[in-house]
């Protein structure tokens, strides 16, 4: 049995290592766009089944594919990577002394069954001051991360003041729920 993470983030990589697992990566390259009417809980599990249905090709039967997206959701808004440092500033800023939500879902393919999941974190972020803001894209450089923020970096260490879920989840794969489905499998 052949485990395949249909993804190219370093994060979910270094987190499906860190659980021990021995698994290939295919990126899919799936146009993750979406409805803009859909709901925004809807929205990661949608995504994460796009990706899986891209890759449905590069795997064989007894393959193990994972796919994963994960959604950082604001008053009923979902905030996405940014486009550049002043958008990153802004989604931070905004972010800032309030409560979001984290919503990454998962999709495993084995054969023809299908395993779908998703996990939801509320995040209590404390004030965060501009200059601090300032620091953290300087040197930690979020445009690759939804929110615009990444909780294992400084900013999680400085400024998470509550989070009530799975930590994991938050970094881009709810690992605890992951390796339960997949014993299921073996």
């Amino acid at each position: 049995m052949r485990l395949i993470l249909g993804s190219g983030s370093p994060r979910r990589k270094y987190l499906l290592e860190e659980m021990g697992y021995s698994f290939e990566v295919i990126i899919s390259h799936a146009d993750e766009s979406f409805d803009s009417k859909m709901n925004v809980y809807d929205v990661a599990p949608y995504l994460a089944n796009k990706k899986a249905k891209s890759l449905l090709n590069k795997i064989e039967e007894n393959d193990v594919l994972i796919c994963c997206d994960t959604v950082v959701i604001f008053q009923n808004s979902i905030l996405g990577k940014p486009k550049n440092t002043s958008e990153a500033f802004e989604i931070i800023q905004l972010l800032s002394g309030k409560t979001h939500e984290v919503v990454s879902a998962v999709s495993i393919v084995y054969g023809k069954k299908w395993i779908e999941f998703h996990e939801t974190t509320q995040i209590i972020f404390d004030e965060i001051k501009p200059k601090e803001i300032q620091y953290y894209i300087d040197k930690f450089k979020p445009l690759d991360k939804a929110g615009a923020y990444g909780i294992q970096e400084w900013i999680g260490l400085v400024a998470v003041k509550e989070i009530k879920g799975s930590y994991t989840n938050v970094i881009g794969l709810p690992t605890q729920r992951l390796h339960f489905e997949l014993q299921k499998i073996k």
